[in-house]
């Protein structure tokens, strides 16, 4: 009996880890345009997600870059872009906290904000682990033109935010079915 709940947890394992590798670890993102509209990184790992964002405003794929939630953490650079400290050169800088403070509440922001301003095509900079996710929500509140890039992450901390990825795609499949 033992031996068989054994084998049963071993294979449920399993087909977690294969799930993970196409969600999380090698998710369908894409590469930025030549021209958008906007370059938005979202929050929940700003250290990472906003070199990557950077680079491409400064290397003129959009002429905005907006931020989300520059105070929640520890992240002098994107506090001084925000607070005027640091500028790029030709490039507009937004910055907003969403309403809820989570991937859906920035889902809402950067739909409205693309609205408000008539943007139509949007590049989103997150984790590669939070692609899938961030695609699906953002996906289902902006419907122009839309491109998901990923930014690595340290491996070792990778399983963690596999289990958490899970659980919060899980809900969004299921209890949260809306923009």
């Amino acid at each position: 009996m033992i031996r068989r709940l054994l084998l049963v947890l071993a294979v449920l394992v399993g087909l977690w880890l294969v799930a993970c590798a196409f969600l999380f670890v090698w998710p369908r993102a894409d590469s930025p345009p030549k021209h958008a509209d906007a370059v938005v990184v979202l929050s929940g790992g700003l250290d990472r997600r906003l070199d990557p964002a950077v680079a491409l405003v400064r290397d003129g794929v959009a002429p905005n870059l907006v931020i989300s939630s520059p105070t929640r953490g520890k992240w002098p650079q994107a506090r001084a872009l925000c607070g005027g400290g640091e500028k790029i050169a030709g490039v507009r800088v937004v910055c907003f906290q969403p309403d809820p403070y989570s991937t859906q509440g920035e889902a809402r922001a950067v739909a409205a904000m693309a609205q408000r301003r008539g943007w139509s095509r949007v590049v989103v900079v997150t984790s590669t682990f939070h692609v899938t996710r961030a695609r699906m929500l953002l996906e289902r509140c902006y419907h122009r033109k839309l491109w998901v890039t990923g930014s690595s992450w340290p491996w070792w901390q990778l399983p963690e935010e596999w289990a958490s990825e899970t659980g919060k795609l899980l809900v969004q499949l299921t209890v949260q079915r809306g923009c």
